[in-house]
């Protein structure tokens, strides 16, 4: 498998450059190059359709992409020492690899790619959930990206798809799931990477729904949602008090008895409370 382009083996390519994963920026490389085979494979064909990587790091993932017959892959890293390894990968593949130098944060990645487009990164561990939240939460509704196939720690990936009335069932799940389709495709141990981390990780692949899954008023949703499982440990009546003076009466009158608490409510109760809220708020 490390023949797949021509390119030397991930490791050749570390020590050649000099790359040591570096913590401050939330690094772990994978270097199987199986697996970031398998990890590309993920969202099906994409020969016809750009793709959206973050911290591609010593391109491993890239690699498998570009493999796999991605139209175009725009890669965007951070870590400067990346850049020559990435330059050999764009050369292998002319045309096919852009490289941008940068926080991912701060880049409006759509001013380079075009429809179709699918997100696919080993996410840096300190700013995958942040970006998640910001791909799903765009101005409109369905997003630019046609999936998401990202790597996050195990716990991470097991919050975006709990199930109500587990443990990791929280805010993350309620607004992946309203969304999207969400399912764990792949988990891997801490020794696939380069340091290895402490917990296992994970890759969760997204398909956006066409509309959320239960019509709610998004911003108060968010809002209902964050209050409740701020104090998750509280009775609803409690930890929503400030969502409106009548609350008990409220969730009463959207069928979700005052003493439940937020792990227990599904998605679909979180959207009828939603709207309720909505409404009496109404002048």
């Amino acid at each position: 498998m490390a023949q797949i382009d021509g390119l030397p083996p991930l490791r050749e390519v570390i020590t050649t450059h000099g790359l040591a994963a570096k913590k401050s920026l939330g690094q772990n490389f994978l270097l199987d190059l199986n697996l970031t085979a398998r990890i590309a494979r993920i969202p099906g064909d994409l020969s016809g359709a750009d793709v959206l990587e973050v911290g591609p790091g010593p391109g491993g993932l890239t690699r498998g992409l570009l493999a796999n017959g991605a139209r175009r892959v725009l890669a965007i890293e951070k870590d400067a020492r990346c850049l020559p390894a990435l330059a050999e990968i764009a050369a292998a593949y002319p045309g096919k690899l852009e490289v941008i130098e940068g926080d991912a944060l701060e880049i409006n990645a759509l001013a380079h790619l075009s429809s179709p487009i699918h997100v696919v990164a080993n996410l840096p561990y300190n700013v995958g959930t942040e970006l998640l939240i910001r791909w799903l939460t765009p101005a409109s509704w369905p997003p630019f990206w046609q999936s998401l196939t990202l790597m996050f720690q195990k716990e991470v990936a097991e919050r975006i798809t709990a199930e109500p009335g587990s443990k990791a069932y929280g805010r993350l799940a309620v607004l992946a799931q309203w969304k999207c389709e969400a399912h764990i495709a792949l988990r891997l141990p801490p020794e696939a990477f380069t340091p290895p981390p402490k917990v296992s990780s994970a890759v969760v692949h997204l398909k956006p729904r066409p509309a959320p899954l239960f019509q709610a008023p998004e911003a108060l949703l968010t809002q209902v949602v964050a209050q409740a499982f701020n104090q998750r440990r509280k009775m609803l009546r409690a930890s929503l008090k400030g969502m409106h003076p009548e609350i008990e009466t409220l969730l009463t009158e959207a069928g979700i008895a005052p003493t439940r608490r937020a792990e227990t409510l599904s998605i679909e109760e979180f959207a009828t409370l939603t709207r309720t809220i909505a409404a009496a708020r109404q002048p």
